[in-house]
């Protein structure tokens, strides 16, 4: 059986106030535009997410206002700056406590813990463009989706995935591409 499991890092956010709680930032314009963008390509993608599990940082929240606004969503205060093994445990309390079974869950969050993640689950035997492309470098706005050989969520760990999508949104706005 597969399990999928979405990946979506917060979009650019906002230094104007150093004086600001990293945890308050917000979006900069640059930002709600990639979030808009990637927001249209999550749902012109076609998955249908069962949950989607976020970080409850501004940046995040604003993120997901912009890009899925429709999409209910649950924070959990463990994916703020999460780590790899934090966010693979999120998931798995998230999918044990679920009524239904889920077969799809996004995460919303934030880097290094994201690409650590795609790191730790695609094995070596099953690294290919995609992951090639997300290993290099994971941007602000940018969505993932791994396909994971699990029955069970509680089976998540290193080496069960394959990267079969991967977005940024200078893919998709060549003028959202890094500031020079």
């Amino acid at each position: 059986m597969t399990k999928i499991l979405g990946l979506l890092r917060h979009a650019k956010s906002d230094w104007d106030d150093v004086s600001q709680r990293d945890f308050d930032r917000g979006l900069n314009d640059r930002g709600r535009r990639g979030a808009k963008l990637i927001g249209d390509h999550i749902r012109e993608h076609g998955i249908k997410w069962d949950r989607l599990i976020a970080s409850p940082a501004a940046r995040v929240v604003a993120t997901l206002e912009t890009a899925l606004p429709a999409m209910h969503t649950e924070y959990d205060k463990r994916l703020y700056l999460a780590g790899s093994d934090t966010i693979l445990e999120t998931v798995q309390d998230h999918a044990a406590s679920a009524e239904d079974d889920l077969d799809t869950i996004l995460i919303a969050g934030h880097n290094p813990g994201l690409q650590e993640v795609l790191l730790d689950l695609v094995s070596p035997s099953r690294e290919n463009d995609l992951f090639r492309e997300a290993s290099v470098k994971f941007p602000t706005a940018t969505f993932a989706v791994l396909e994971c050989r699990i029955d069970s969520w509680a089976d998540l760990k290193n080496h069960c995935g394959e990267v079969v999508h991967f977005a940024r949104p200078r893919d998709l706005d060549p003028e959202l591409g890094p500031e020079t």
